[in-house]
This record gives C-alpha cells, structure tokens and sequence, in this order.
C-alpha cells in the first residue's frame, strides 16, 4: 500500500499541473493567435488575451484552404484506416492466439519487428508497390518465362499493372497493416481465461462461433482504444497522401492546412494559419472527448472484465 503524505500529496498535485499547463499552454496560444487581428501578429510584446476575430479567420482559413472537399477526403481515409486495422489486426491476434501451426512464435515476432520500421523508413518501397502493386507477379511471370511462352503462343504480350496512385485504394491500403493492433489483441485473447474457449469447444462452437460470439464481443474496449488511436493517426497523415496524390481533389485536410501557411514572400497571416488548425484538430478532439472513457478502460486492459 502506498503511503499518502501531505508532502507526497502536493508534489503529485504539482507534476500533473505542471503536465496539464505544459499540454494546454501551446493549444492556449493557436486559439490567441487565431483570434487576433494580422496587425496584431508579432507584435511586441506578445498578445496573451484572445480577441474578437476567431470566427472570422475560422471562415477565411476554410475557404482558402478547401476544406469542403478535403474533410470527405480526410475522414474517409481515416475510417477506412481505421476499419481495415482492426479486421486486420483481430483476425491475426487470434490466429496466432488460438491455432497451431508452424513457426508461429517466429510470424508473431516478425510482425512485431515491424514496430521498429515506421512509414517514413519504408516509404520508398511502399510507393513502388503503390505504383505498380502487381509488379511482383510480372517479374514471376518474366522469370519463368510464362510471359515468353504466352506472347509466342497467342500474340499477346501479358503485362499486369495495378497503379493506386491518386486513388483512396492508395491512400488507405498500404497503412492498413498495424503491428501494434495485432499486439494490443494478442494482449487481450491472451487473457480469456482458458476455460470459456473449451466451454465454447464442448457446445460445439467452432473457431469462428467462438470469435464472433466471444472474443470479438469481449474486445469492445481494447476495439474503442485502437480504433481512436488509428482514426487520429489516419486524420493527420500527411507525408503518405503528399506522395501518393498529384490530384487536387484527393488532398486531406492536413495538405490543405500547409496551403495556409505564408510563404517568404508572402504577408504572415499567422492568425489565419492558427485558425486552419484548430479546423484540423477539431474531428480527432471531438472522437476522443465522445470515447475517452472506453479508451482508458482499453488501455487499462479492462475489456474481459
């Protein structure tokens, strides 16, 4: 048991003030910065008091930046990341879970390697394959010669291509695969106790009755967590959507925030650049003030309870 002191009590008090200043403070002055007047920008010394113009340079930064259009863009690769994550990473958890096969040990800690690699590292790869996601079978079918055969046969040179460029198949299909989803799940099956999977087996459930009926069900916080986790992630990509679209109409939100910010020889309308963000950030607060307590009961590892 840990022993509560008044002196224990008012140094605890002060790290989480300190935290919650050091987190709220910057936030504090997007929101002062976006509700100035430009003429009040950089001035000296520096505004700490909001001012009245926080709605007006709300409309000019979503007008100038096309968030009508980049919002749809935004959201629907989110939840589309979101989606194909938690399909994904559940059906691997509970295979690796609860099936034998060989090298198991081994498939999981490959997967869990790739923790290691964010997309930044493999960003050149991934937009090769993005560009051509055949491109492997063509060079199995030149090897072999298949191609060869085919084209002195019928005439027909066979040349397999699959470009997901400027397309939302691209902008969401190679961020599906989650290695920390697949080990927040493993985590969690890991801790259904034993017996309710051979109760399941004596009733003659099979594995996917007892995924659908049990585990699944039971991962309804753990779920919560990695869906909030992954749909922010997903909203505020920007590197990934710079390189896959060349097409205006495929930009997201976070693209389309860059547009806002002055350039050298531009007037520093920073108030207006501050107003864009507080647009972006507005969907990722809003999921996680409607899910902040699932999230923490996800964390906590409070879903089989």
């Amino acid at each position: 048991m840990i022993e509560r002191t008044p002196v224990l009590n008012i140094f605890t008090y002060l790290v989480m003030i300190t935290g919650v200043i050091g987190m709220a403070l910057p936030i504090y002055l997007v929101v002062v910065t976006a509700s100035l007047p430009v003429e009040r920008i950089g001035q000296t010394p520096p505004a700490f008091l909001p001012g009245g113009e926080l709605f007006a340079n709300l409309a000019t930064a979503f007008e100038r930046s096309g968030f009508a259009d980049q919002f749809m863009n935004s959201l629907t690769m989110a939840v589309t990341i979101v989606i194909g994550k938690i399909v994904l990473s559940t059906m691997t958890a509970f295979a690796i879970t609860y099936f034998r096969f060989p090298l198991k040990g081994l498939v999981f800690w490959a997967i869990f390697v790739t923790l290691m690699l964010p997309l930044e590292v493999r960003i050149v790869p991934t937009y090769a394959v993005a560009a051509n996601a055949l491109e492997p079978f063509q060079q199995i079918l030149d090897g072999l010669y298949i191609s060869d055969a085919i084209a002195a046969v019928t005439s027909i040179r066979v040349k397999l291509e699959w470009n997901l460029l400027d397309s939302f198949t691209g902008l969401t299909l190679p961020l599906m695969a989650t290695a920390t989803g697949t080990f927040l799940y493993r985590q969690f099956f890991l801790s259904i106790p034993n017996e309710l999977a051979d109760a399941a087996k004596v009733d003659g459930a099979g594995a996917f009755r007892f995924f659908v009926d049990i585990a699944w069900p039971l991962s309804r916080t753990t779920t919560a967590a990695l869906a909030i986790i992954m749909f922010i992630s997903g909203w505020n990509q920007y590197l990934w959507p710079l390189l896959i679209t060349t097409d205006p109409h495929m930009h997201t939100v976070v693209m389309g925030l860059s547009q806002l910010l002055p350039g050298a020889d531009q007037r520093p309308e920073w108030n207006i650049a501050m107003a864009g963000a507080l647009i972006v950030m507005l969907p990722p607060v809003l999921v996680v003030f409607a899910m902040h307590k699932l999230f923490i009961k996800g964390l906590m590892g409070g879903g089989a309870h």
